[in-house]
Parts: C-alpha cells; structure tokens; sequence
C-alpha cells in the first residue's frame, strides 16, 4: 500500500509531467480552480490548485474533503502511484469506477484531451 509520502510525490511528479506536456495537454490544464484529492485507503485528503498547468498543493488533512473542489478526484494510493508510473490508464481506470473524477460540465469538456 503506497504511503502518504509515496502519495503526495506522485502528485508533484504528476504536475511536473503536465508541465513538460505537448501544447494540448498544457492548454487543457491551463485554467485556475481548486482541487481535491481524496486517497480513498488512507482516508487522506490532499487539497490545492490546478493553476497554469501545474499541481499546486497546499495541504493534506485527514478524512475526505472539507469543502467541496471545483475538481474531484477520489482512488487509492496504489492507484495513484500505478496512474502516474504510466501503468494504470486512467481513462480506462475512470470508466470502470476505480478512478472517481468529478467536476463541473465545462471543465469536464477541457480535461477531456487528457482522457
């Protein structure tokens, strides 16, 4: 089981690797708005920003999410991890439930180039 350290470095190699992404993913990453991570096995919420194409966290507090992001997402550490290696596919992950994403209609629509 990955750990709350494994977790949150997944998450800044997460956002590095949006960074260095070709013009379309950057370009569907490039807007501001709070986000919410949710490790469903440690019962752990990181919160923060997608601003600019990057990850930005700010915090990881204990049980799931206090306020409610403007995106979403919710999965198990070793998912996490295993997403970011390159060995989970997350679209395929997301469709059978594993991965949960939520978020608003139109963000939906801009975060769909990365599916």
């Amino acid at each position: 089981m990955a750990t709350i350290e494994e977790c949150r470095a997944a998450l800044d190699q997460l956002s590095g690797n949006l960074a260095r992404a070709d013009a379309d993913v950057r370009g569907a990453t490039a807007f501001d708005r709070s986000l919410s991570c949710h490790i469903t096995d440690l019962d752990q919420t990181f919160t923060g920003r997608l601003d600019g194409g990057r990850i930005r966290v700010d915090s990881a507090l204990p049980g799931p999410p206090r306020q409610k992001a403007e995106i979403r997402l919710a999965m198990t550490g070793d998912d996490l991890v295993a997403m970011v290696e390159g060995r989970l596919n997350f679209a395929k992950a997301w469709a059978s439930g594993r991965i949960r994403l939520e978020a608003g209609f139109r963000d939906l629509l801009r975060l769909r180039s990365l599916l």
